[in-house]
């Protein structure tokens, strides 16, 4: 058994560093090409966007990254018949780490779009391939290689900058200036006032002053333009369970897919601290865990990802759906999508958004975790997902105390779920209970009061508030689409949405709604999945209509954008 001390590097390093034999290296010679590099030449740089993968025939490369005082740190050393890359590779996106020749190299470079080719015609090998580019980014992620942030780990910015790219499973660090001697170096290097932190560090060079999610996105390569002359098969609005299942299946299939999303993959199962009952994940698995494999499962048969792009509206062409993007891009489309799920619902009272950017949040992850161990916190929620972060804040040591509007949980929570929370001594449950408002200052929670049912108003001394109270519909977006809604704002499908209609087709022809944002749809993982695959032999058989009648090729939509 591997030591808990050991590196991820250490642990699976042959299944992060597999060799290639002769014979595989030559099955796969045909999807790329022959390079020569000399003695010092960089391979791959971080910050910018490399060629692909690269198997080297002869030769030495070293992986380098550069620590906070630029000093040159080695990660791991190539030689013949290994390959060099990760994740950002397959993707076409900038380079995390620093490649370069040490030795005279010869290798073979296979380009992003060819990698593809190469999981698909040679699955096993593929498979292996895979799986250490995946473990290679797991590995980056324990060594904190990326965009350095300098700020207060307690600053509502620092989190929210961090909860972005975790969410988005890119590597960063955190450096704070109460405690780092680095970061009080690079605010003295760069000039920066303390009150402008937090500030970030790209890998390319460039320095942000607090920036927004897509302003570091951009930064570091995570979003590009994208080609407004090119027609997509389908255009998917949502990059949870339901349109991450969609990407897989009809990318698989040979349709052309691009995935958007205005914040990270995953949608709300992406915060889940733990699902138990997914079918084919016995002892359970994160969230983060689960939509991270789907996310590169849909990439690895081709799909691509605009994540984080927001979409602001829906039009037509006369021929095709026109997507506006809220930076000013339009994207078209023969088919949509809508899979963009629902947002958290907030908590009536007076002063929320006060104490929202440090204490108050809306998914348990580490990083929360790690703000509330040894701390008294408030959780308010009865469904499944409260009660897996209520399980999982009480293993990290948090004292949780839930408040719940109902006489119970049994009413509205998996049935192991409310054992394993009886049977928990750092979980405590108020029933018939409610938050009455909140205190404290500078954006920091100190005091929650609540009411239980005929009893005077109390008070507890918490600066973590945990919020699990349901969800709206995220369709804001779809105003002056002609996209029927349900007095409650869900897209209407099928029969709901006219005669004639496939099961998950929407008022539109051509426009299809799947998961959470959908009327009547079941709000399970599982469920969003299996709309997410259905919805794809909709969009052949529309998609086939359109192509043989030329009376359907224009989606008719009234509206204009």
């Amino acid at each position: 058994m591997a030591s808990s001390s050991q590196t991820l590097f250490e642990q699976r390093h042959d299944q992060m560093f597999p060799t290639l034999d002769p014979i595989e290296i030559e099955r796969v010679r045909h999807l790329g090409e022959t390079q020569a590099f000399a003695t010092g030449e960089t391979l791959l740089a971080a910050g910018q966007i490399g060629p692909g993968l690269i198997i080297i025939f002869s030769g030495r490369v070293d992986i380098t990254h550069r620590d906070t005082s630029g000093r040159l740190q080695t990660i791991v050393s190539h030689e013949p018949g290994e390959f060099i890359g990760e994740l950002a590779q397959m993707a076409g996106r900038p380079a995390l780490v620093d490649a370069t020749a040490t030795e005279p190299v010869q290798a073979l470079v296979i380009q992003p779009n060819r990698l593809r080719s190469l999981f698909i015609a040679e699955a096993d090998l593929g498979e292996r391939i895979m799986r250490a580019l995946i473990l290679r980014r797991v590995g980056l992620l324990e060594t904190q290689t990326g965009p350095i942030i300098v700020g207060h780990a307690d600053n509502g910015d620092v989190l929210r900058l961090q909860v972005f790219l975790r969410r988005n499973g890119h590597p960063h660090r955190l450096l704070d200036p109460a405690t780092d001697a680095e970061a009080k170096a690079l605010i003295e290097r760069f000039h920066v006032d303390p009150g402008q932190l937090p500030i970030v560090l790209c890998q390319s060079g460039q320095l942000l002053r607090n920036p927004s999610e897509d302003e570091l996105a951009r930064c570091i390569g995570l979003v590009g333009p994208i080609d407004p002359s090119r027609v997509f098969d389908v255009a998917v609005i949502g990059a949870g369970p339901a349109g991450l299942a969609t990407a897989v299946y009809a990318a698989s299939e040979g349709l052309s897919v691009l995935v958007f999303d205005c914040r990270a993959f995953g949608g709300q199962a992406g915060a889940s601290a733990r699902i138990e009952n997914y079918l084919g994940f016995p002892t359970g698995i994160t969230g983060l865990a689960l939509m991270a494999r789907a996310y590169n499962q849909a990439q690895k048969f081709g799909a691509e990802m605009a994540i984080p792009d927001q979409v602001d509206g829906l039009g037509e062409d006369g021929n095709h759906f026109v997507l506006r993007l809220h930076n000013g891009e339009h994207v078209t489309a023969r088919a949509v999508v809508i899979a963009s799920g629902a947002r958290y619902r907030k908590l009536g009272v007076n002063n929320l958004d006060a104490f929202e950017a440090s204490s108050v949040h809306y998914w348990a992850s580490p990083l929360e975790a790690s703000l509330c161990s040894n701390q008294a916190i408030a959780l308010v929620g009865a469904g499944n997902s409260a009660g897996q972060a209520a399980v999982y804040l009480a293993s990290q040591g948090a004292k949780v105390k839930m408040v719940v509007r109902g006489a119970g949980l049994g009413a509205t929570m998996s049935r192991y779920l409310v054992d394993r929370i009886e049977g928990n001594s750092n979980i405590e449950v108020l029933t018939r209970a409610s938050i009455s408002s909140l205190e404290g200052h500078d954006g920091i929670l100190q005091t929650v009061r609540y009411r239980q049912a005929a009893g005077e108003e109390k008070s507890e001394p918490i600066r973590h508030l945990f919020l699990f109270i349901g969800a709206e519909p995220n369709t804001d977006w779809l105003a002056g689409s002609g996209i029927a809604l349900d007095p409650k704002g869900f897209v209407l499908t099928g029969a709901d949405a006219g005669s004639d209609r496939h099961s998950l087709e929407t008022s539109r022809r051509g426009v299809f709604a799947i998961g959470d944002v959908r009327a009547n749809s079941v709000k399970r993982v599982a469920a969003a999945v299996g709309e997410g695959a259905q919805v794809v032999a909709a969009l052949h058989s529309y998609l086939a209509a359109r192509a043989d009648d030329p009376a359907t090729q224009a989606p008719n939509l009234s509206a204009q954008t």
